[in-house]
């Protein structure tokens, strides 16, 4: 199977990983000639740490699934899978798309990377609009694996269930999502979550720092293995009705007061900024997104043996 990966940047590259560390042939082409020149050390880098914690066995030969498109047109010459991760605007893609559609074969899935617009927005004047939809992942993919997968009113079924495929071919865990809705599934939660935090904070419940603590060293250890309705599920003797039972009146009590929508202030950004930069001058920054995602590969690298000792 030969794949596509159109637009370079971080998204661009780590799907061009995700690929080629499955044995699949990548092609990957970036309209900027220096971007495309920096992706390709970026991601052989990338490939060696990556190989450094046990997450990719031979980075030389991963490395040498990739291969830099000449033009637009020899990046998708034979492809069946395009992963489109260009700028996120809705024009750009509306336009990039009619490229797409018109040179890639005819059987060719053209999947968007994008974290927000809906394929519909893009797609509808398209004779292959059919074989179209969004992948959107997480960034880095090749250490976060989930993908939704969320189709247009038009995308035929099987393209869905033939990216699902590729997904799972090549390690990732997809989610389908029936439907189109703003930000998708993962960004929806993420947003509800962002949301009740600032309102904590702003509300002087707690502090920035302790609401991460609180999430870190709480919630989150369940969630890094478990959902929220399983988290639920055995939370309570008789499982998930009874946890509603028994707590649903204390969640409806609660949403009373989460029916505020307003964006949050300039005032309530800038206390939330102020108290990141104490925990974390501006020039820490870079380090701390490395050591991230150093903490991702060991936490993929713990799954991943948990996983193969539970078979």
């Amino acid at each position: 199977m030969k794949i596509a990966v159109i637009g370079t940047g971080l998204v661009g590259q780590a799907w061009a990983i995700v690929f080629a560390r499955a044995g699949l042939e990548v092609s990957i082409w970036d309209g900027n000639h220096e971007a495309l020149q920096r992706a390709t050390n970026i991601i052989s880098k990338q490939l060696l740490e990556l190989q450094t914690h046990g997450l990719v066995s031979d980075a030389t030969a991963a490395m040498n699934h990739i291969r830099v498109a000449s033009s637009l047109a020899d990046a998708l010459e034979g492809a069946d899978y395009v992963q489109e991760s260009l700028p996120e605007q809705v024009e750009i893609k509306r336009d990039f798309y009619q490229h797409l559609d018109a040179l890639a074969k005819p059987d060719a899935i053209l999947a968007s990377s994008t974290s927000s617009i809906p394929a519909s927005l893009f797609t509808e004047s398209l004779p292959g609009r059919h074989r179209c939809l969004v992948a959107h992942p997480v960034n880095p993919p090749y250490l976060v694996p989930v993908v939704e997968l969320c189709g247009a009113p038009w995308t035929d079924a099987a393209v869905i269930e033939r990216a699902r495929a590729l997904m799972e071919l090549v390690k990732q865990q997809p989610v389908t999502v029936h439907h189109e809705v703003e930000g998708f599934v993962l960004n929806r939660l993420q947003g509800a979550l962002l949301r009740e935090a600032f309102r904590l904070v702003e509300q002087g419940v707690v502090s920035v720092e302790d609401l991460d603590v609180t999430v870190k060293h709480g919630l989150g250890l369940r969630w890094s293995f478990m959902g929220p309705f399983e988290t639920i599920d055995l939370n309570a003797p008789d499982g998930l009705a009874d946890y509603c039972k028994r707590y649903g009146g204390m969640y409806q009590s609660i949403a009373t007061e989460q029916t505020d929508t307003n964006p949050w202030s300039e005032e309530l950004i800038h206390k939330a900024q102020t108290q990141r930069r104490e925990q974390l001058p501006a020039d820490k920054l870079l380090d701390r997104r490395l050591w991230r995602d150093e903490r991702l590969m060991a936490l993929m690298r713990h799954k991943l043996q948990f996983e193969h000792t539970s078979e």
